[in-house]
């Protein structure tokens, strides 16, 4: 008989997407309620969150006042905020409202690009010499994101060369840093490695994150498999929110809860507090007005051992 061991990290850096990602498909959230989850979030020892985005109001209306939003994010110390933006037009109203860590989406499909930004692939590439240039000017950085980096709703599975392609002109281009994007939830974990395997050929040097949606309920085994490949940067979203609006059949993102709960019990450390994450996952919930999905929250935690009963 053999011994297994998971080969896993020391740690890893999770970063909170709940307040773009999470809240782009909802009714919009005053701003108080958004400062609400802001403050619970912080509170769960996250260091990174993507706050908003700085795309059309009529595009995402639940994103409208992103502006107003980053103008209060001076009250919480020690916590490093991002935006992202859809265009150069977005990145400077972002680097203008004080913001200059972007996050720029770029779809490896032409037909998600097109549904999603109004362009071609290979004209929103175009566009990050540009946006790289007015995050650098600000003393900012540039993640470019890279949706539909395995599957689109529209032109079915993405080539692994097509999203090399995407990452390799990014880079160099002037992106800091990649994200593969599974923007609707299809991948598994053997294509998940592949993938993160290719990039990271093509790209070396150069860190690559991870950002999953939990639609077919495969999530946190693509983020078991990522962080055994090396992956050290991932997104999660409080309590599961979060989707597309412009990708159908695309729903929540993996719940942050979740992520902690495994890596944390698999001696990964996250600094993040389980019990702050889903004390944030209430404040949400009360935010957006609606259940959550994630399977953790609606558990109630870990599990707690019953009294037996008595005679």
């Amino acid at each position: 008989m053999h011994e297994f061991d998971l080969v896993l990290p020391a740690t890893v850096d999770i970063r909170e997407v709940g307040m773009r990602d999470g809240l782009q498909l909802e009714a919009p959230v005053p701003l108080e309620g958004k400062l609400a989850m802001l403050e619970a979030l912080v509170a769960t020892g996250v260091r990174r969150i993507e706050v908003t985005s700085f795309v059309s109001p009529r595009a995402v209306p639940a994103l409208a006042d992103a502006d107003r939003l980053a103008a209060e994010l001076h009250r919480f110390a020690g916590v490093h905020f991002s935006a992202l933006v859809a265009n150069p037009r977005g990145a400077t109203r972002a680097v203008d409202a004080g913001m200059a860590d972007l996050e720029y989406v770029v779809s490896a499909s032409d037909g998600h690009s097109r549904a999603n930004a109004g362009r071609s692939t290979a004209e929103a590439v175009g566009a990050v010499g540009e946006i790289a240039g007015l995050a650098h000017a600000a003393d900012g950085s540039l993640e470019v994101v890279i949706a539909t980096a395995w599957d689109c709703p529209f032109d079915g599975r993405t080539p692994i060369p097509r999203t090399v392609d995407v990452a390799r002109a990014a880079v160099t281009a002037g992106a800091d840093r990649l994200c593969l994007g599974d923007t609707i939830g299809t991948t598994t974990p053997l294509r998940v490695v592949q993938l993160l395997d290719a990039v990271r050929r093509a790209c070396p040097g150069v860190e690559v994150g991870v950002h999953f949606h939990d639609t077919r309920g495969t999530g946190q085994a693509n983020a078991l498999a990522a962080v055994q490949a090396g992956v050290r940067q991932l997104d999660s979203s409080v309590g599961g929110l979060g989707g597309c609006p412009f990708a159908p059949g695309a729903s929540g993102n993996i719940a942050t809860e979740e992520l902690v709960y495994w890596l944390e019990d698999s001696g990964v450390h996250t600094g993040l507090d389980l019990d702050a994450v889903l004390a944030a996952a209430r404040v949400a919930e009360d935010a957006v007005g609606r259940d959550l999905p994630s399977s953790l929250y609606r558990a109630g935690g870990r599990s707690v051992p019953r009294s037996a009963p008595v005679g």
